[in-house]
Parts: structure tokens; sequence; C-alpha cells
């Protein structure tokens, strides 16, 4: 028989009252767990939300699991831990009440007869061991923003990184930051030529107009222009001591003239100034050698990320891994710009 706290609740986070409160105290909590990052899934991919939790519903909040419920007819249904999440980890206190929420959460998933349930954690405490199994790791870097200026800039490698700040200068790129529409439309067209690059389609651009939204003053867009032409822009999202650096694109042409670089600069500076403490640069993927080292040259410190999975279940042709199979054939490198960014609007929303 199972004692009284081990009574699991199934909460809303976008009406509990608690969450907000929660999410603004929990150590191990991201900008991923917030509200706004709800919202902008569940308004532009019709996610539902929903937390697991061993707190009743009379009391404070002390731990939970966080997931969007992910409905696909070309996917199938799923628990994800979160969509387009770089990661999102378990709020607990102790990992006994990871193994209970987890445990419990396995057995809803073969009730209501979901593909899996699926946990992006770097926490090392955690025991996976039961019925998840680990499908993919990743690098996830994050730079200490305690030191001073001075000190972050001479830990930059001295000629990807301090050499491409000063050309910056000489080059006297403009610099603009916010969170305006004229913005997002500025680097929604280098976010294409990025992925375009890649071969890879782009995330429709309501997703960003719904982070602009619902994150308010929590998002904002920085650009980097020469004589008027956006060269480089960057979108970053803050919560409590943190600032994630979550898209990124650029204009290659105008590459050797350091406006990636130079935003990335102007973001720490601005992130320090507001008391952030952790300046997060996301995941890489271990496949993606040239955007590991990049990041390193920052002197972010690398961790594992790991992504596991309930039970484990093939790949879908048109999941997070099967893009990157597609990529691999040539699939998106034979489609038109237009078809592309028509292939994101549609298959975006199963891919989660």
């Amino acid at each position: 028989m199972s004692s009284p706290q081990d009574v699991v609740y199934a909460i809303d986070p976008l009406h509990d009252s608690r969450w907000p409160e929660f999410v603004g105290r929990h150590p191990n909590s991201s900008v991923f767990h917030t509200r706004g990052w709800l919202q902008a899934l569940q308004r532009t991919y019709g996610y539902q939300p929903v937390a697991f939790t061993m707190s009743a519903p009379s009391r404070a909040l002390t731990n939970a699991l966080l997931f969007c419920v992910v409905r696909s007819w070309l996917t199938g249904n799923r628990l994800v831990s979160l969509p387009f999440s770089d990661h999102c980890e378990p709020l607990v206190e102790q990992p006994e009440q990871f193994t209970t929420l987890s445990g419990f959460i396995d057995r809803v998933r073969s009730q209501k007869r979901w593909k899996y349930v699926e946990l992006r954690s770097s926490d090392s405490l955690l025991d996976f061991a039961g019925s998840f199994s680990k499908i993919t790791t990743y690098c996830l870097h994050r730079l200490d923003l305690r030191p001073s200026l001075d000190q972050l800039s001479k830990g930059f490698h001295k000629d990807c990184i301090q050499r491409k700040i000063s050309r910056a200068r000489r080059e006297a790129l403009s610099y603009e930051a916010g969170s305006s529409y004229s913005l997002l439309d500025q680097l929604y067209g280098l976010l294409q030529l990025t992925r375009s690059r890649h071969h890879l389609p782009s995330q429709p651009v309501e997703w960003f107009r719904n982070l602009l939204t619902c994150m308010s003053e929590n998002a904002c867009i920085r650009i980097a222009s020469r004589a008027g032409q956006p060269v480089a822009g960057i979108l970053t999202l803050r919560h409590g001591k943190s600032l994630v650096y979550k898209y990124g694109g650029s204009d290659t042409r105008f590459n050797n003239l350091g406006g990636t670089v130079m935003l990335l600069w102007e973001a720490i500076k601005e992130a320090k100034q507001a008391g952030a403490e952790i300046f997060d640069l996301g995941r890489s993927d271990l496949d993606n050698p040239g955007l590991i080292a990049f990041k390193g040259r920052w002197s972010a410190e690398c961790s594992t990320l790991n992504t596991w999975r309930a039970p484990l279940v093939a790949t879908s042709l048109w999941g997070r891994q099967g893009l990157k199979i597609c990529c691999a054939k040539g699939v998106f490198a034979r489609m038109p710009d237009g078809v592309l960014t028509l292939a994101g609007r549609l298959l975006y929303r199963h891919i989660g």
C-alpha cells in the first residue's frame, strides 16, 4: 500500500497559481519551465502542458516533472519534456521523488497508449535505469558570468573571439536590441538563410512572434548591421540569473566582420549589468565539432546532456533525428526555399 506522500497529482502549469512562484525559486528551473515558454508552445503548435507532482493541491509545490502532450497522426502521441527546449530538468528535491514521479508517468503512458515519454536532463544524480533508455547525448555549454568583464574577455580565444570583437568595432557595425516585429523580420530572414544553408526547414515565423508576445521583456532580439544590411542576429531568453542564447542566424557574405561574436559579447555585457550569473549557450550535437569548438572558445564549461526515452522506440522519419537523416539523404537539399519554408510550417508541430 502506498503512503500518502507517494500520491501523484497532474496539474496544469498555465493555470495552477503555484507554478510561477515554484519555478521562480527552484534552483534547477530554467526559462523552459516558465509560463511564457509554455504559452508560446501551446499557441504555435497546440501542445498541452502538464506537470506531475507529489505536492497536494492545498500545499505549496516542492517538486514536479513538466511535459507537453504532443498529439500527432504522423509521429504518434507522446509526452515530451519539453518540445524545442534544449533541456528541462526534473524539479525535485531528492532523487527518490524523481523515481516515484517517473514511475507513475510511465504507467500513465502505458494506460493511455502514448508512444513514449521523453526527458532531457544533465543531472547525473537521477536514476533513469528503470524503464528509460538513453537515446541521444549532447554537449551543454554554460559560461560563468560572475568574474569581471575584463576577466571574462581575457578568457576568450584570442584569435577567434577577441580579434573578431575588435574587428566588429573597426567595421563600425551598428547594433540594435529589442523585441519589435521589425527586428524579428530581420532576424527571421537571417535564420532562413542559415537553415537553407543546412538544407533544413525554418520553424514558422508564428513561433517567434508568440515567443516575443508570451515572453514579454524576457525575450530580446539583437541585430548587427552594416550600412543598413543585417549581417547577424540572435535571440536570447532571460530567467532569473540566467540568460539563454536560443537562436542565431547570419549572412555568410559578412561573417568575416565578426557580427555574431559582437552580438554575443553585447549580450554578455548586458546580462552582467542585469545581475545574471550564467550565460547558457545551449546544447550542441556531438557530430557538430565546429559548433562545440566555437562555444568552447568563449571559455564556456561543457557538461553532458542526455535525452531519455521510455520505452525505447525507433526514430520516426519526421522526428528530430529524422530531420538529420533527411538532410543527410539530401531530401531537403532538393527543395526550393519556398517549399522548404512550407515544409517547416507543416512538419514542426509533429516533431516536438
